[in-house]
């Protein structure tokens, strides 16, 4: 630019100052021309200048844009780091979601965001969660009151976000409803157009949840590495009555 005549120096900024501009960055600490201090001035266009060089800066302003211009939700439930997992624990005021989640940070899991979930929705089928500032690390736990994680356990009982990977939703056991005992069905939870694994949990006082959730955990692991417990039960037990030459039966919710 600067071998340039002052004619064509002035004539290449006339054209980018009359272009629809946000704002104009200088990057590795670039001296910024007085033409073109003066040619911004007059449209009201923003310089801005930084000591990063071009690629650098380019990929911490895409991350800065993608977080402040995601699409956003808030949603009632508790997110937790389980093994790893982002799980969303999901269900009806006082069916006992709290409860788990301190039962999982003593066991050594993390809370994310307890009664309200802040989320984001990050590249196409990402979901970031996190707690609200004003609550963030807090937990309400019926007869206790609100109590503060960070405080109690320490900064490794914590996250400050994560990706949301699995959605359990805690139900009142229907005794009269006909619950997955093998593992087949498969659900969606939508967030944002986004598609979760959701699965279905009854609650009675006889079911240990925190086991339960941890269980599910891993099982999810298990999938995300390609290996599916249900299928690989029911690809054994039919190769099993092959064997035998018995008759295939056929299994509710068997897919391929």
């Amino acid at each position: 630019f600067s071998t340039l005549s002052p004619e064509r120096q002035r004539d290449i900024i006339h054209e980018i100052c009359h272009l629809e501009l946000s704002c104009l960055v200088f990057t590795r600490n670039l001296d910024i021309p007085e033409l073109l201090l003066e040619e911004a001035d007059g449209k009201g266009i923003p310089l801005f200048r930084t000591h990063l060089h071009t690629t650098d800066f380019i990929e911490r302003i895409t991350q800065f844009l993608e977080e402040k211009l995601a699409a956003t939700c808030s949603i009632h439930g508790v997110l937790m780091d389980v093994f790893g997992v982002g799980v969303l624990l999901l269900g009806k005021s006082g069916i006992g979601k709290s409860e788990c989640a301190l039962d999982l940070i003593l066991r050594g899991h993390r809370l994310v965001a307890d009664d309200m979930v802040y989320i984001q929705k990050r590249a196409p089928s990402a979901l970031i969660g996190s707690g609200f500032e004003i609550i963030q690390h807090h937990m309400e736990i019926r007869g206790l009151g609100i109590i503060n994680i960070r405080s109690l356990f320490g900064v490794e009982a914590i996250r400050e976000r994560k990706k949301i990977d699995l959605v359990l939703e805690l139900v009142e056991w229907d005794t009269s409803r006909e619950y997955d005992r093998l593992g087949f069905e498969r659900e969606k939870y939508t967030i944002l157009g986004v598609e979760i694994p959701m699965l279905r949990i009854p609650v009675t006082p006889a079911r240990n949840l925190t086991t339960i959730i941890e269980v599910a955990a891993r099982n999810h692991l298990l999938k995300v590495m390609g290996y599916d417990s249900a299928k690989e039960f029911e690809k054994n037990l039919l190769k099993k009555m092959e064997e035998r030459g018995e008759e295939k039966p056929e299994i509710k919710g068997e897919v391929e």
